[in-house]
């Protein structure tokens, strides 16, 4: 039988971004089917004690841009250190991701939100501007005007909001999250245990 890793995060996550071509990627190769649940950062951190980042001590915010560097050069990813729509709310694009999922699948969604985490950490887009987002779903040969449509709508709202909540009952308290088999990972650096739990 094949696994399901569940597969938490925010789409305004650099980690996330960092991670997401690899793991689905992996996902691929072990014929794992991924449930896509992009979830309210800002919700999971308040209940799990962590602090957004401009709350985060000076020395914990300079050592994520190192790392954000390293990991940058490292995997050959294009990243913009300090964007120029950053911070900024993950909230619609979830959504849409959301949208997408629920009208055309796992794998849309997935192409979707990797989109939006490139188009802000590498295009300099800014991912909570509707129209932004309605061009990178056409880009991505989406109908992007009934997808907003349909990101907007109580239903999509409701699972954002059961995501988050799942999140929160799963003691997430990071993004990107996957957990496999009940066990939880945090962060794309934890991706080769991700790969050992699919194939165990």
């Amino acid at each position: 039988m094949n696994k399901i890793c569940q597969y938490y995060f925010a789409p305004q996550s650099p980690w996330a971004y960092l991670g997401h071509a690899r793991f689905v990627e992996i996902a691929k190769k072990h014929n794992a089917q991924i449930e896509v649940k992009p979830c309210d950062l800002g919700r999971v951190l308040s209940q799990s004690g962590g602090l957004p980042l401009a709350k985060r001590a000076p020395q914990r915010q300079a050592y994520r841009l190192a790392e954000l560097q390293r990991w940058s050069s490292y995997l050959q990813l294009p990243l913009n250190l300090q964007p120029k729509f950053f911070p900024v709310s993950g909230d619609a694009a979830a959504r849409l991701i959301i949208a997408a999922r629920m009208a055309l699948g796992g794998e849309a969604a997935l192409a979707l939100a990797g989109a939006i985490m490139r188009a802000l950490w590498a295009e300099e887009k800014n991912i909570a501007d509707l129209d932004t987002l309605r061009g990178i779903a056409l880009d991505n040969e989406l109908e992007g005007a009934q997808l907003l449509k349909s990101s907007e709508t109580p239903t999509v709202e409701a699972e954002y909001q059961r995501y988050t909540d799942e999140a929160i009952a799963a003691s997430v308290f990071g993004s990107p999250w996957y957990i496999v088999d009940g066990e939880g990972f945090w962060g794309q650096d934890r991706l080769a245990f991700v790969e050992r739990a699919l194939i165990r």
